[in-house]
């Protein structure tokens, strides 16, 4: 448990890593983030650090907000997000903003928003039940949700079964993705894949609770590299020519010299 950031869903793109491979990444922007309150076990019974984003006028917050933002001595923000910790770090305090830089390429996150809201539904698009017969003798009733309960005993339908109703609209949380690029200059992160919610809604990116072994999945090297000294290659190769022909040379001139030394001793026998 440790803190997180809150960020804006802007859309999807994709990027291309070196060897030309297609990773589609879903853009978020990371609003001003500051740290509004800190609770600690001593007063509020828990550990945890309070952490408003973006901007809002004073004319759309009723007064128990503002205060509570003065107080701090922090601009209005658009809302807030309290992140549950097991221990507080030293270095923050009331007012520190909190940077993108928290978190790395290669990391694993996971990402909460709230889903598209898509209305009411029948059984089949919301709990994917499959169609009657679409043949003679099947009346409007290719999509009918069917029978729905028993007899006379319990002569009810229980609480919880699958019907049409409200679909969508609710928070829902990704687990383990891989942040691919983050570029502080413009407070954005890219994340591998796609995140609840529509462009323009609000996201909560938290550590990830599983295990995993962070490896950055993109780089920006060209695939063609050109060497920098193309002329010192040559010249080591040059060198390593020059130095082999040296040694061919030297052990040629020592096998020559044994063959004299052997002619001499059997001329002198």
């Amino acid at each position: 448990m440790s803190i997180g950031l809150v960020g804006i869903k802007t859309g999807m793109t994709r990027v291309f890593d070196e060897s030309g491979t297609s990773i589609p990444v879903t853009v978020i922007n990371i609003d001003t983030n500051r740290v509004s309150q800190i609770k600690t076990v001593d007063r509020d019974g828990y550990s945890a650090v309070q952490i408003a984003y973006g901007n809002q006028k004073e004319s759309r917050l009723n007064k128990a907000i503002l205060g509570h933002y003065k107080k701090s001595n922090i601009s209005p923000a658009k809302g807030q997000v309290e992140f549950r910790v097991r221990t507080l770090e030293e270095k923050l305090s009331v007012g520190s903003d909190i940077k993108i830089d928290t978190f790395k390429a290669g990391e694993h996150v996971d990402i909460t928003g709230r889903t598209l809201g898509k209305g009411f539904q029948g059984g089949v698009k919301r709990h994917h039940f499959k169609t009657q017969d679409a043949t003679h003798g099947n009346s409007i009733s290719h999509r009918a949700l069917g029978s729905t309960g028993q007899c006379q005993d319990p002569g009810r339908v229980f609480k919880g079964k699958k019907m049409p109703g409200h679909l969508g609209n609710v928070n829902r949380t990704i687990q383990n993705l891989i942040i691919v690029k983050i570029i502080p200059d413009e407070n954005i992160m890219l994340v591998k894949g796609s995140i609840p919610g529509h462009k323009g809604s609000v996201v909560i990116i938290k550590p990830t609770e599983k295990k995993y072994t962070a490896k950055e999945i993109f780089s920006e090297k060209g695939t063609a590299e050109v060497k920098e000294n193309p002329d010192e290659s040559i010249e080591t190769l040059d060198t390593s020519a020059s130095t082999d022909k040296n040694i061919e040379d030297s052990s040629s001139a020592t096998e020559a010299d044994s063959s004299n030394e052997n002619k001499e001793k059997s001329k002198n026998e």
